[in-house]
């Protein structure tokens, strides 16, 4: 594929004129629906042993889309993006609460960070208690602590 903006136009495509949602999607691959968004958009890397999975659920999916979504994709984003509501509101939460998800996770696992690449993200629509559709983000992220950086070298050779 020539650019990043032209693949993800095609394989947005493949999925429109399938009918599925991401969820559909995710549900037949074993992923999930925000995993397949990210690989549909190409921020994430399709792994061999799955690409036979996505190609059973959007079939009009090309080799050559399979294979170039089996490349390590160049993951950006667009600045403009935080322009949409959706993601303003997201960010907003995210720094509105951060401080205290912060702090959550120093006191339950110590002085340390939520991995972004050891992570699992979905999307899911409940029912509140009021009846209202309430959108539920789920953040899943490997815990990992800051290392104490002593003197000496860090490796050997």
């Amino acid at each position: 594929m020539e650019n990043k903006a032209n693949m993800v136009a095609s394989l947005m495509s493949v999925k429109q004129k399938s009918g599925k949602t991401f969820s559909q999607i995710a549900e037949e691959t074993g992923l999930t629906n925000v995993y397949v968004a990210q690989l549909l958009r190409r921020q994430a890397q399709l792994k061999p042993e799955t690409a036979p999975k996505l190609k059973a659920a959007l079939p009009l999916l090309s080799d050559e889309q399979l294979h170039d979504m089996m490349e390590a994709p160049l993951r950006s984003y667009d600045p403009n993006l935080i322009q949409d509501p959706t993601v303003y509101r997201l960010n907003e939460a995210v720094m509105h609460f951060g401080e205290s998800i912060k702090e959550i996770i120093n006191e339950e696992f110590g002085d340390g960070i939520m991995s972004a690449i050891d992570f699992f993200c979905s999307v899911d629509k409940v029912k509140g208690v009021d009846g209202k559709d309430r959108v539920v983000v789920t953040f899943d992220g490997k815990y990992l602590p800051h290392t104490e950086q002593a003197s000496g070298p860090a490796y050997s050779v």
